[in-house]
């Protein structure tokens, strides 16, 4: 399922997609736009693990933090693994000092909370009245190994019931895009027999195409999940508003930058 999404505006000119799914939640789906980095990091690289420069990377997440109306410091994100493990964020902790996880919860109004992709699926969620959130980053390797199931979980320790949860899966490299071979095929069918039907017959003899985003779907909706959607965007393919490492790997390799995706309880705060 594909949603219809339209761009946010800010004083910075960011261009962060959002979705009616999401309405009670602050929250954003930011594009490389409207930052100050340069080269293989323009312009809005989010992502304290590259090699971009300290004061463009501050400069960068205050942009984003100002358009979620909190503090600098309470733009918070993990050490990203690809693993399962979610965080419950109760207090802020300095930017790049997240432990080692994929996914966060919170119900405090003045956090928000991010993941770094450029290629794997981000995943925001909310309840319904948008009292508590999560945000979750997803490559093929931690969604089978459950940090979609983890981070609903997560959100349940909060009070919140998976049937009035929501999540959308935002920009991430697309089916036509993303081609495997056997062996990751082999080893995601291995732990998952259902997602075959998420491969399609690649261009080349023992390859295959990967619907990334449509799995994330399909593990949300069997995990009970009230409802759960793709926005539908390819970021390999959209070179002007999105990172994409696999963009990167066919053009030789080389540094790169990584888009930012963020949620945050509710309204901004007065």
């Amino acid at each position: 399922m594909t949603l219809d999404v339209a761009p946010s505006g800010s004083s910075f000119r960011l261009s962060p997609l959002t979705s009616p799914l999401l309405g009670q939640a602050r929250h954003g789906f930011f594009t490389r736009e409207g930052g100050v980095s340069t080269g293989p990091y323009a312009s809005l690289n989010c992502s304290t693990r590259s090699g971009d420069t300290p004061e463009n990377l501050a400069e960068n997440r205050q942009r984003v933090a100002a358009h979620m109306g909190v503090a600098p410091a309470h733009l918070l994100g993990v050490t990203q693994v690809h693993g399962a493990n979610v965080i419950t964020a109760e207090q802020p902790w300095a930017p790049g000092a997240g432990a080692q996880a994929d996914a966060l919860v919170t119900t405090r109004p003045d956090l928000a909370l991010g993941v770094i992709t450029a290629d794997c699926a981000p995943v925001l969620f909310s309840t319904s009245d948008g009292t508590v959130v999560g945000a979750a980053h997803a490559g093929w390797r931690g969604a089978l190994a459950g940090v979609l199931e983890a981070t609903l979980a997560a959100m349940g320790h909060l009070g919140a019931t998976a049937t009035d949860i929501k999540a959308v899966v935002g920009p991430c490299i697309a089916q036509e895009s993303y081609e495997t071979g056997a062996d990751m095929r082999a080893t995601i069918l291995a732990g998952d027999r259902q997602a075959a039907i998420f491969f399609a017959p690649g261009l080349r003899p023992g390859h295959y195409q990967f619907d990334l985003a449509g799995w994330c779907v399909f593990r949300l909706q069997r995990a009970g999940i009230g409802r759960a959607a793709a926005l539908g965007m390819d970021t390999l393919s959209d070179e002007r508003r999105f990172f994409s490492h696999r963009r990167r790997t066919l053009a030789g390799g080389g540094p790169i930058g990584h888009q930012i995706s963020v949620i945050a309880t509710g309204p901004r705060p007065v």
